[in-house]
């Protein structure tokens, strides 16, 4: 059952591996949320260990309430407020950590 960990409505993409699978966010970013119509938070979550191939793949990714990743994974929580272009890796400790190299890609 999902609960309602955060006040949002907002929109997310993650990747099956996550939702699917039951990995933790390995990587995950803000970019600018798309202005649609549909509330989007920018926020893109992955597990960070698939190819190119398949994170090229749009059949391995979905749309999803914000709320509902908190619920598959509810240390990224603190995180959400970070502002667009912001990236975070988890680290050798399982933490994750402000990603420094990480560089927002262009659309």
């Amino acid at each position: 059952m999902i609960k309602r960990l955060i006040d949002s409505n907002e929109g997310c993409i993650a990747s099956d591996r996550i939702t699917v699978d039951g990995c933790k966010v390995g990587f995950m970013y803000r970019e600018e949320p798309y202005q649609n119509g549909n509330p989007d938070s920018g926020w893109r979550f992955m597990a960070g260990d698939k190819s190119d191939e398949y994170m090229n793949n749009p059949a391995n990714h979905s749309v999803y309430q914000l709320n509902t990743i908190c619920n598959y994974v509810n240390d990224i929580i603190p995180l959400l407020n970070s502002a667009p272009g912001t990236g975070y890796i988890r680290d050798e400790n399982g933490k994750l950590v402000l990603d420094e190299e990480w560089e927002e890609p262009e659309n």
